[in-house]
């Protein structure tokens, strides 16, 4: 059952570049950071996904990042999901689940619960993403 929501963040594609495909699925390296707030707290989120175009149409995703509380305190995610191309030059549009690991006081929370998300990137590079704990 998808829960409350937990945080929301925006930010820039930092980075991107294009991969040695393995047969003629094209892989696409992005990075990206953000800011906003998850569980209430405020902080700063870098990350690298990488995206596979599937046989049948849409992507597939996995990538891991650092999010960071305002004082310093560190988590680690990694994460995948499943995509597609909004229409709009090079947009995308990202569903899945992440997970985290921190020994962050205020972060702590994160370490046993499983994250939806949703993370949208428009034709500009511009990022949003949502998340939900999934009950």
């Amino acid at each position: 059952m998808l829960g409350e929501v937990i945080g929301e963040m925006r930010g820039k594609v930092t980075g991107g570049r294009v991969l040695p495909s393995e047969g003629i699925a094209p892989k696409v390296e992005t990075s990206f950071q953000q800011s906003g707030k998850i569980l209430g707290v405020e902080v700063t989120d870098m990350g690298t996904y990488l995206s596979v175009a599937r046989a049948f149409g849409g992507l597939f995703g996995e990538g891991q990042g650092v999010t960071m509380t305002m004082d310093g305190e560190v988590g680690v995610w990694k994460g995948q999901g499943v995509g597609r191309f909004t229409g709009h030059g090079s947009a995308v549009s990202f569903r899945g689940a992440i997970f985290y690991q921190s020994t962050s006081a205020k972060l702590a929370r994160l370490n046993s619960i499983a994250i939806l998300f949703e993370f949208d990137i428009d034709e500009k590079g511009n990022t949003f993403a949502k998340f939900w704990e999934w009950k």
